[in-house]
């Protein structure tokens, strides 16, 4: 597949500390820069506590009170999102910018039915009529991996396998099909079957719409089949940044030390 290497979202010299109660900072992410281009899967490799996840919460604007952006840019569609306000920033998340929880029973609302709660991310960013938005939930479901989407929009999350309520996050993430997605450890909680059938569907979702994906995962296995380009984190600092390949067969840092638990 030819990839365009534009850059689509751009990070330069990013750092985030976060307050203790002593009332000193910790440094969270120290200088983190990177880009990820149009189509093409960048994994964020490294080992629990490294600041991946953080790095995730701040370009969609998620970061909780107690942390701080000190420095940096985040750069997309030519627009510095650490500048806007947050009713600029909800008409990005999801729509143009989305992300798949590594917890789905914690981000679905367990009184409402799966569809209608992939019904109100279309609704929020969509001029859709109840019939279309009715209809863009059943396709959404059909292609995540469900053969019987009327029934499952019925359903609420506790009636779904782990696996099934991923497919559900999914599904709420490209509803909108957004030009990234961010995928924060999409296959932790899940067993080696369900893994695959999940690498399966975010490797489609590029290839099918040209979706710019960030993985961020300390899953090797994950990268190797996944990513085009790999960049290490270590301690809050992007360590290493180079093609998969390179980076399994000839790493500059030790990457078993460094993203192995």
């Amino acid at each position: 597949m030819d990839r365009s290497t534009d850059n689509l979202l751009s990070i330069h010299g990013l750092g985030v500390t976060y307050s203790q109660p002593n009332g000193e900072r910790l440094r969270a992410l120290d200088k983190i820069s990177l880009e990820l281009r149009t189509g093409e899967v960048l994994g964020i490799l490294g080992e629990s506590g490294c600041g991946k996840s953080t790095l995730a919460n701040a370009i969609l604007g998620l970061l909780p009170g107690h942390a701080r952006t000190e420095n940096g840019q985040i750069v997309f569609h030519d627009r510095d999102l650490l500048q806007l306000s947050e009713p600029d920033l909800r008409q990005i998340r999801g729509r143009t910018i989305s992300m798949i929880s590594q917890e789905p029973a914690l981000s679905l609302n367990p009184v409402m039915t799966v569809g209608t709660q992939i019904a109100e991310v279309l609704r929020a960013h969509l001029p859709l009529t109840v019939s279309q938005s009715r209809q863009r939930v059943a396709d959404l479901l059909w292609e995540v991996g469900f053969d019987q989407p009327a029934r499952i929009c019925n359903v609420y999350p506790h009636q779904l396998s782990g696996g099934q309520r991923q497919r559900i996050v999914i599904a709420q993430a490209i509803a909108c099909q957004p030009a990234v997605l961010i995928a924060d450890e999409p296959t932790s909680k899940l067993d080696g079957p369900l893994r695959s059938e999940i690498m399966d569907l975010l490797s489609g979702l590029r290839q099918n719409h040209g979706t710019a994906i960030l993985v961020i995962s300390h899953d090797l296995t994950l990268m190797a089949e996944l990513a085009d380009r790999i960049a290490v984190m270590y301690a809050g600092r992007i360590v290493e940044i180079a093609p998969a390949v390179k980076c399994f067969f000839a790493p500059c840092i030790p990457t078993p030390k460094l993203c192995c638990n």
